[in-house]
């Protein structure tokens, strides 16, 4: 997809990250044959939790008939949505004219850029078939948490790392870096870009028409 701005200008295609969020979300799949054990941990422990619960979705027989393609679906979204922080994702993909909205329009906001992201990583997490992942450390600073991992497909390694938020009772993921580079900063650039060369208001449109063409049957 590549989205354009109201004067017409070509702004950066989404294809990286729709492969990055699709990555992340993979590594859920992957974990059922982990070449080691995860490190101990809060944060590690709640994606394991995660992991557990997506792993008995997938390998439902009874939700791998065709008929019910769109309720396993719904099932592993509902599964990824609980450990994935949206708001906060969307606060921080958007940055300062966040704190501008009004409330209706941050949850507006939030919805079509779940369905982005929901929508870029399903596809994959149904079909991926993969050879393991490392679970390399977890690093935790108060109330933020990163658990280290390197995803393994044939002869690559690709460093992939989750970053966690504790919300009192839960860790949350609010970002996804993929061989270095942040999930969410890739998304505020890009909405950066079409702030700057037209409006928030084109922004919110082309994310309805996006989100439009992906709920179309």
């Amino acid at each position: 997809m590549e989205i354009q701005g109201s004067a017409g200008r070509s702004v950066e295609r989404w294809s990286w990250a729709r492969a990055a969020s699709g990555m992340a979300c993979l590594l859920l799949l992957l974990s059922v044959v982990a070449v080691q054990p995860a490190v101990a941990g809060g944060a590690t422990e709640a994606m394991k939790s995660t992991i557990d619960e997506v792993l008995r979705v997938i390998q439902d027989k009874e939700l791998k008939q065709p008929a019910r393609a769109e309720e396993r679906r719904k099932r592993l979204e509902q599964v990824v949505g609980d450990r994935f922080d949206y708001p906060e994702m969307s606060r921080r993909a958007l940055g300062a004219p966040w704190n501008t909205l009004a409330d209706k329009d941050k949850q507006e906001f939030v919805a079509l850029f779940q369905t982005l992201l929901t929508n870029s990583y399903a596809d994959k997490v149904e079909t991926y078939s993969g050879e393991g992942v490392q679970y390399l450390n977890e690093r935790v600073d108060k109330e933020f948490a990163e658990v280290r991992t390197k995803v393994l497909t044939g002869k690559t390694e690709i460093p992939l790392d989750y970053r966690l938020l504790n919300k009192g009772v839960e860790w949350r993921v609010y970002d996804v870096v993929v061989d270095g580079v942040s999930l969410v900063s890739n998304y505020r650039g890009q909405f950066t870009k079409i702030l700057r060369s037209s409006s928030y208001a084109d922004l919110i449109d082309q994310l309805r028409k996006k989100s439009d063409k992906i709920k179309a049957p």
